[in-house]
């Protein structure tokens, strides 16, 4: 199955008992404003995960501005929200999908398959004229246990190797692929706003997340992604990363949706490899 969802499909089974919804709404400088926007108004039934309280671990030194949640502690948040390893869990945000693509992509590394993301997010679920609510719903916790699925990340060492060999044998000879999923401008080493050095990975190449999406926050059909991502080779290996780890997700999913089985993600993204002085950066093209 799709792993989006519509609204008329999650309307149809928005009680079902084995349902669990999750508002992942976040506004980046604004760190209270998702919670907020949730207790005012959300999809009956939904609970709320926070992407730097629950969804990421405290900033260190490396590791960038986003670290993955360790997975036990992840688990347990879950587990208490009612959420356990039989549940089907739709998420959504208002951030085209970003966060709700985090979440997806954390659910899948914790080995769970029954994840979804519901098209076009909360706004447009509203102006649908769908059902919302402010009642927080009373959920009887559950057990949700990991399975972590190790192969779908990369460190910093293995992407350190990867552009070594990227930048001597070019883009298109490489066996694996490097994909950054930021604006072309960062990229490029221009106006960056949210870390200290701008720049790309030296071999990758620029695909920005918001290009896999329709005006509504929808994400292309797969037919329009395969046509997007149509100078990548479907055998490679693609390694996806952006600014911290969470626009990645979304290209991901559009490269899974797009028919590429082999993609994993570099967690700590560009915030975590300048923060190593010996790496390379490269500007430009």
């Amino acid at each position: 199955m799709d792993a989006t969802v519509t609204k008329r499909w999650l309307l149809a089974r928005l009680y079902e008992p084995e349902q669990a919804i999750i508002d992942c709404r976040f506004t980046l400088g604004k760190p209270e404003a998702g919670r907020e926007s949730y207790e005012q108004e959300h999809i009956p039934g939904a609970v709320y995960l926070d992407l730097e309280l629950d969804l990421s671990s405290p900033v260190g030194m490396h590791g960038g501005r986003h670290p993955l949640p360790d997975p036990q502690v992840l688990a347990a948040r879950l587990a208490k929200l009612g959420i356990g390893n039989d549940s089907r869990i739709v998420a959504y945000d208002d951030e085209s999908s970003m966060n709700a693509a985090r979440l997806w992509w954390l659910l899948r590394y914790l080995g769970h398959e029954q994840v979804f993301i519901l098209e076009g997010g909360f706004s447009q679920w509203k102006a649908g004229k769908y059902p919302v609510t402010d009642h927080q719903p009373v959920r009887v916790p559950s057990t949700f246990t990991a399975n972590v699925q190790t192969q779908m990340l990369v460190d910093v060492e293995e992407v350190r190797r990867v552009s070594e060999k990227t930048a001597d044998a070019g883009a298109d000879a490489a066996n694996t692929i490097l994909i950054d999923s930021r604006a072309n401008e960062r990229y490029h080493g221009r106006n960056e706003t949210l870390d200290p050095v701008g720049g790309h990975i030296p071999g990758a190449v620029n695909y920005f997340w918001k290009d896999t999406q329709n005006a509504d926050g929808s994400f292309k059909s797969a037919d329009e992604l395969a046509a997007h991502f149509a100078g990548l080779d479907k055998e490679a290996e693609i390694i996806v990363y952006c600014g911290s780890g969470v626009t990645a997700c979304p290209n991901v999913l559009a490269l899974e949706k797009a028919g590429y089985k082999n993609v994993r993600l570099y967690a700590g993204s560009w915030s975590d490899w300048i923060s190593y002085e010996e790496n390379a950066v490269a500007t430009g093209e």
